[in-house]
């Protein structure tokens, strides 16, 4: 006959000498509050950001109506929780757009304690002043719009121009992919090299570039007849027998970029490489980089690539998920983001 076991009788299984006790991972009360959620359009990238901080990607249905009409749900609970929403404005756009302030107005309702738009790529922001009469100012136009939506903060890599952070009315962390660029330019150990900007607004950029690569600057002089057209004037600095690598916060339909890339030549170079932050790659520009004289195309993955830009073998992709989880991480534990680029 079996006889009971009571609670006093029982004994623990101890563990040899040479085994380990099993820790089951156990989150703290802020970690169940810090929680990532993303919209459709880059969720291989808000995944590796996910992995990087340890956590899961949050539940959210993000669907549509037969109409087009978007439709968003958050399925878990943000009550008190520090939720970050990554979403970069890529193509289409304004989907992507409505997608992230229907998301940012569902985890205001759902009473979250702060919410932070992780915007990898900000659309629009080529749109920051009245060039020409009777246009909108876009850029401060979509800040206003993620304001008024829910978000408490906004993290952004690269925008196309630095005035963006003063469109927001709330705090805007500035993150720039050059340090992702920088090593992977470093382990290449060029000859010879020259960093170039290739339009007079992007010197700033160039300049940091090159102190980091040590390396020389020139500038391409360029005239924009229209949008996404633009010629090639001058090259100002010395490019003759050396390597060139012009560096861009975005390359569109890559028309600019492959005359920079010829104009250089023309003046002397020896090869010509290009990084960006953001691939849009728009139109014709898979084509144009195919059949253009650049050496190779490196680009961070802020933007998803379209299956015939990852046929191309000119085209290299960099992640940036450790540098946006460093920077989350920083923010949910209220440390310096600027630490990031000493």
């Amino acid at each position: 006959m079996a006889t009971a076991i009571t609670t006093a009788e029982k004994t623990e299984k101890k563990p040899m000498a040479d085994e380990k006790p099993e820790r089951k991972p156990q989150r703290s009360r802020v970690d169940d509050k810090f929680k990532i959620f993303c919209g459709t359009a880059n969720e291989p990238l808000c995944d590796e950001v996910s992995h990087f901080l340890g956590l899961t990607r949050g539940q959210a249905l993000v669907t549509r109506f037969a109409d087009g009409e978007a439709y968003v749900q958050i399925q878990e609970n943000v009550r008190g929780a520090d939720v970050f929403v990554m979403q970069p404005t890529c193509h289409p756009v304004d989907m992507h757009l409505m997608e992230l302030l229907l998301m940012l107005d569902a985890l205001k309702r759902a009473s979250a304690r702060r919410i932070t738009a992780v915007i990898p790529y900000y659309g629009y922001a080529r749109q920051d002043r009245k060039d020409k009469p009777r246009v909108p100012i876009s850029s401060k136009l979509v800040a206003d719009l993620l304001t008024t939506a829910g978000a408490h903060r906004a993290l952004v890599i690269d925008p196309h121009t630095a005035q963006l952070q003063g469109f927001f009315n709330i705090p805007v962390d500035h993150l720039f992919a050059s340090p992702v660029l920088v090593d992977y330019f470093k382990k290449l150990n060029l000859p010879n090299l020259t960093v170039v900007s290739p339009d007079a607004g992007g010197v700033e950029r160039a300049r940091f570039f090159a102190k980091k690569m040590d390396a020389a600057l020139a500038i391409v002089d360029k005239r924009r007849v229209e949008m996404n057209v633009a010629e090639v004037m001058h090259v100002i600095g010395d490019v003759h027998g050396r390597t060139c690598l012009v560096i861009d916060d975005l390359i569109d339909t890559a028309g600019t970029l492959v005359k920079t890339a010829q104009a250089l030549l023309d003046n002397g170079a020896s090869a010509v490489y290009a990084c960006c932050s953001h691939p849009v790659l728009s139109g014709p520009a898979v084509e144009n980089i195919v059949n253009s004289p650049l050496t190779e195309v490196v680009v961070t993955n802020t933007i998803p690539l379209s299956e015939a830009a990852k046929q191309v073998s000119k085209i290299k992709v960099l992640t940036i998920a450790g540098l946006i989880g460093r920077a989350i991480q920083s923010i949910h534990e209220e440390t310096s983001v600027s630490k990031l680029f000493l």
